[in-house]
């Protein structure tokens, strides 16, 4: 997924821009944009902070004065076409140059966060990020409407297996989406919706919390650094690994690492004690 800042701009000269993924935007604030599917016939656009946009993609879209900062954010074909399993072939969008849907605009917010933090969560919350918004994209704004798809049971027990297997292989490199769907055979899409009714959590909540037990067994070593525990586990910086931590644990790295170590003293003074009484 593509996300970009695009500030406000002075040129009143019109461009033509074609997509050449699934192009929305979500406004930063109030201002305008002028859209047009001719040069000659630009209409203005007033927005409010967390109004959207679609872009016609194939026929791309003339544009002028952008009175406004936006967030524009690229959905790829495959995103697309996993989230109509196979339904539309190659998915079309209904253009909107001004909606509303709270869920897509939750969606973006959280892709804006992850950029401004300098996206330390990786590929996979992006990935999720993605899969998610094209899931909602198709579902309301495709030109062929058809349900997507719901599912009963989950994945069996092999397949769980062999995706625990896999995160645990690359726990230190940025593991994509895609790369633990095609692991089991499904798309993108399918394996998202089945491997959240089968865990009751989505696949990145998953790695973070198979992550936060390498590093808890990581952190009873009393010598261990937390950086170094951060780094194993995959995190690119330690304040991103503390704060999933801490989310994951209630506790900080640190925190954690001293109270096992207490609770480890206390045990064998325990076992001292009943030992000298033995005796």
């Amino acid at each position: 997924m593509r996300v970009e800042l695009v500030p406000p701009d002075s040129d009143t000269e019109p461009r033509h821009w074609v997509r050449h993924d699934q192009a929305f935007a979500m406004m930063l604030g109030p201002g305008s944009i002028e859209w047009g599917s001719k040069r000659s016939a630009l209409e203005k656009f007033d927005y409010a902070g967390g109004d959207l946009a679609l872009c016609h993609r194939h026929e791309g879209e003339w544009v002028g004065l952008m009175n406004v900062q936006h967030l524009q954010l690229g959905i790829s074909d495959a995103a697309l076409m996993a989230s109509s399993d196979g339904a539309y072939g190659e998915v079309e969008l209904h253009p909107s140059r001004k909606f509303a849907d709270s869920r897509l605009s939750a969606l973006v917010a959280a892709a804006r966060a992850e950029m401004v933090a300098g996206f330390p969560s990786g590929r996979l919350f992006l990935d999720s990020v993605e899969q998610a918004m094209a899931v909602a994209l198709v579902k309301d704004h495709a030109v062929r409407h058809r349900p997507v798809q719901m599912y009963r049971g989950g994945l069996g027990s092999a397949r769980l297996r062999r995706i625990k297997e896999l995160v645990h292989a690359k726990m230190e490199d940025d593991l994509s989406l895609d790369e633990m769907a095609q692991s089991v055979g499904l798309s993108t899409a399918h394996f998202a919706r089945m491997f959240r009714k089968s865990t009751g959590e989505t696949p990145h909540q998953f790695v973070l919390r198979q992550k936060v037990e390498r590093a808890k067994a990581m952190l009873r070593a009393p010598d261990a650094r937390v950086l170094d525990v951060a780094v194993a586990c995959g995190f690119k910086t330690q304040q991103h690994f503390a704060k999933v931590f801490r989310d994951v644990s209630r506790v900080s790295p640190t925190e954690y690492r001293q109270d096992f170590l207490d609770s480890e003293v206390i045990r064998a003074l325990e076992t001292h004690s009943e030992d000298t009484l033995r005796l």
